[in-house]
């Protein structure tokens, strides 16, 4: 067979490693989990079988994150966040001509396809998620977690077990007995990610949760679960199928982590009849967003000081600020609400950056700003947004301080492991949103 040809994509100054075969359509990318290596993996034959007969029924795309396998690497106090994979992918989807795609992800990758899918919902055709989690960790309203400690302990295992044959057994139970497999997957390991990088991506997945995004994901979507998966009960992919709108659960037999390995031909007969009967959906109305409001700290005394004329050639100077700043990070500048703007991004982390760059540009010319941030479903009203999720920010920009940038746990969450510091502001209410909220201030950037 000839050998599949690896390629890079741009994102800034790094390199995505990437690969393309088979024709398609469908269009369809399948990620084994937050580390690969997508040379090394096809020294497998389970593997590159599984991956030419994917190719057989689709164009099939495979890529490695930043910071593991072929591609660039990061810094680890620096990873990239959930919206990283988006990017990512955005970044090779347009290398590669791709306009629509089926997301196939398997553990620990099944929240950044999740937040892809409800972030790009005009870019996702589908979604199938093979032994994943909404989140790992228990908590009071999801028993069905790992206990932290529990969890922490697995984290540290495999810390000190990583590139060894000892980790067999926990991700690929129906190989352990091939020495010639133990001896690839050692090797393979290595290839993914230093034994370091892999334990900063894995307390990050500790933090993950993803349930917030799951009533939003519109494309079709299909959850494949192994009864007998050692690290995750199937009782988290049962979640998932009951709060991601029309997702279908079929239940495998056995324990393998990936779909490669065990009953392959089970897996690849279910995956091509859900992709070919997967049909082409409407525009959506509502989308995952996170919206950023700000706001000028004591307008009105500030207008007063400076008499009318001088005050609307200030605000002038503030909405090309605010227009220019957000085009920078890849935001949409909904409007400019007199001593404010309203915009929306992709993802928290830009929608972050971007107050910050705001907030310090607007200081060059004597204001103060203060900004609020939340990650929610946004109606989309032709040139204006409504909906809950710009509720919620306008009342979190309501509770912060001067020169605050103030967020809700939900950005705080998605922004984990990520180079964002922020500090627990404790529980408020906010006006007109049911319960409490627990709000959190960025202290870096």
């Amino acid at each position: 067979m000839q050998p599949v040809e690896t390629k890079y994509a741009w994102l800034g100054r790094d390199r995505i490693a990437y690969q393309v075969l088979g024709q398609g359509p469908p269009d369809l990318v399948v990620s084994f989990g937050s580390f690969g290596h997508i040379d090394i993996a096809w020294e497998d034959p389970g593997i590159a079988l599984f991956f030419r007969t994917l190719a057989s029924f689709s164009r099939l795309i495979l890529f490695d994150r930043r910071g593991t396998g072929a591609s660039d690497p990061v810094l680890l106090d620096a990873l990239p966040p959930w919206e990283g994979y988006a990017e990512e992918l955005d970044a090779v989807l347009d290398q590669v001509a791709s306009e629509r795609v089926a997301i196939m992800a398997h553990v620990d990758a099944g929240a950044m396809a999740m937040l892809f899918a409800a972030t790009r919902p005009e870019r996702t055709s589908a979604l199938v998620l093979v032994n994943c989690s909404a989140k790992w960790a228990a908590a009071d309203d999801y028993p069905i977690g790992i206990p932290l400690e529990v969890a922490q302990a697995i984290v540290a295992q495999i810390d000190q077990l990583w590139g060894t044959e000892a980790l067999v057994g926990m991700w690929a139970a129906s190989r352990a007995g091939d020495e010639r497999f133990r001896r690839w997957s050692t090797k393979y390991q290595r290839a993914m990610a230093s034994p370091r990088t892999i334990q900063a991506f894995n307390r990050v997945n500790l933090e993950v949760d993803a349930r917030p995004i799951l009533p939003l994901i519109h494309a079709p979507t299909l959850v494949l679960a192994r009864r007998d998966f050692p690290v995750l009960s199937i009782e988290h992919s049962r979640y998932l199928a009951e709060h991601i709108p029309q997702a279908k659960l079929v239940e495998l037999p056995g324990a393998d982590a990936l779909l490669a390995w065990e009953t392959p031909e089970l897996a690849l007969d279910l995956l091509e009849q859900f992709l070919a009967g997967v049909p082409r959906v409407a525009e959506p109305t509502r989308i995952l967003q996170t919206v950023l409001f700000t706001d000028i700290v004591g307008s009105t005394q500030r207008a007063g000081q400076l008499g009318d004329r001088r005050w609307r050639q200030v605000l002038g100077v503030h909405d090309e600020l605010g227009r220019r700043v957000v085009e920078e990070f890849h935001g949409q500048l909904v409007k400019t609400t007199g001593d404010g703007i309203l915009a929306t991004f992709d993802g928290p982390g830009r929608a972050i950056g971007c107050a910050a760059a705001l907030r310090d540009e607007l200081r060059g010319i004597g204001l103060q700003i203060r900004a609020g941030l939340h990650t929610g479903e946004v109606e989309l009203r032709d040139d204006d947004i409504g909906g809950i999720g710009v509720h919620i920010a306008a009342r979190v920009v309501a509770a912060a301080q001067s020169g605050e940038i103030l967020t809700s746990r939900t950005v705080r969450d998605l922004v984990v492991g990520s180079d964002i510091a922020a500090e627990d502001r404790g529980t408020h209410d906010l006006k007109g949103i049911d319960g409490t909220w627990q709000l959190f201030a960025i202290t870096r950037p």
